[in-house]
């Protein structure tokens, strides 16, 4: 992509020093173009700014502070969308504080597609992984594309899921990051940044360079709620910054959904704290939909319900589901769907120390338990 005129106008302007969103759209709205602030007189930029923000328009924005970004467009599968583009999102125009560009890595036709955020705990528990890898893979395949933030946890697990999609109804997914796109954080979500960029796309507000700052990734959740149509809680401590993205979501109107967990789990807590205020309670993907309505919910009715997604009875009773003539299949009846340890499992079960312990490790073999710390075992499936 080459950038004209219009487009280094726009990027000069996201690079003024001290200029913030908010101050920068009320100079667009006086002035008309970025490239109209750049030629207004200094008394012009004053009635708008304070005077030292006016004095460094007045200085411009040097060609090799431009030539970063410039390069980076070389690449084909590179852009930059402003608020005056057609590919910019749509939806970010009805929230307070929407971004003047944004850098886009991948698939522009996701930025207007009908979208939701799943989003939730980096410390998520097995159960949570996989609650968003069904949720995300059963929501893209209804057509929604799935956006989360690229940190560890749910949100990887909500990108996975969604990327598993197949077919020409995908729904995909994006992954709004708190860097700049030339750098991937967290490291070890690499591989995944790159199926991302191949198959879905990443964005960003901040520019190239930009390391991860804490002050970054309370920032960028706004695009994340602001993008959809309404946004999934997994799980989520009460100290979880995914509670930061469900509130905006309240805020710019948005439907907030919750997964709830068991009352024991500290990653429940959050969730359990927004059915309290009024989200709404999922047990499936189709729940969402049904709640979203329109044309998303006609094209999830021509769905098939994918073979892993959560149904109604995943929280259910404890034994259902098992196979009593199984010790193993038994087994999983009785540690049921919180966390439990040996001792408890004995207590349940009769059976000794040696012989659970035996059991447990062919369950967690198979896939079927995860062991957690403090010596205690959660059910999977």
């Amino acid at each position: 992509m080459q950038a004209d005129a219009s487009l280094k106008a726009w990027l000069a302007l996201s690079l003024i020093r001290g200029l913030g969103g908010e101050s920068a759209r009320r100079l667009l709205k006086e002035l008309g173009s970025p490239e109209a602030v750049f030629t207004a007189s200094p008394g012009s930029l004053r009635s708008v700014v304070k005077a030292e923000v006016a004095a460094e328009i007045g200085k411009g924005i040097a060609d090799d502070l431009l030539a970063p970004a410039l390069n980076w467009l070389e690449d084909g599968n590179n852009r930059i969308v402003t608020l005056a583009d057609s590919d910019y999102p749509q939806a970010l125009l009805n929230i307070p504080d929407p971004p003047l560009l944004l850098y886009v890595k991948g698939r522009l036709d996701l930025l207007n597609r009908s979208a939701l955020a799943v989003v939730g705990s980096r410390n998520a528990t097995p159960q949570g992984i996989h609650n968003a890898e069904a949720f995300a893979q059963s929501l893209s395949d209804a057509g929604l594309c799935v956006i989360s933030g690229m940190a560890h946890g749910i949100d990887a697990a909500a990108h996975r899921g969604a990327l598993r999609c197949q077919g020409n109804n995908c729904g995909s997914s994006i992954g709004v990051v708190g860097t700049g796109l030339d750098k991937v954080y967290p490291a070890a979500n690499r591989d995944l940044a790159h199926e991302l960029a191949a198959r879905g796309a990443l964005i960003s507000e901040f520019p190239l360079g930009t390391p991860p700052l804490a002050a970054n990734f309370p920032r960028r959740n706004r695009i994340i709620s602001g993008m959809s149509a309404g946004c999934l809680v997994v799980e989520a401590s009460l100290q979880s910054g995914s509670l930061i993205t469900a509130r905006l979501a309240l805020e710019q109107g948005r439907d907030v959904f919750a997964i709830p967990g068991s009352i024991h789990a500290p990653q429940s807590k959050g969730c359990h704290a927004l059915l309290k205020q009024g989200a709404k309670l999922v047990e499936t993907a189709q729940d969402i939909l049904e709640e979203l309505g329109g044309p998303i919910a006609a094209a999830a009715a021509a769905t098939a319900h994918h073979p892993d997604m959560p149904g109604p009875d995943t929280q259910g009773p404890a034994t259902q589901g098992t196979d009593t003539q199984d010790p193993n299949s038994a087994l999983l009846g009785h540690l049921g769907f919180d966390p439990a340890d040996l001792d408890t499992l004995g207590e349940r079960s009769g059976l000794t120390v040696s012989q659970l312990s035996a059991m447990l490790l062919t369950l967690e073999l198979e896939g079927r338990i995860s062991a957690l710390p403090g010596g205690l075992y959660q059910r999977i499936h």
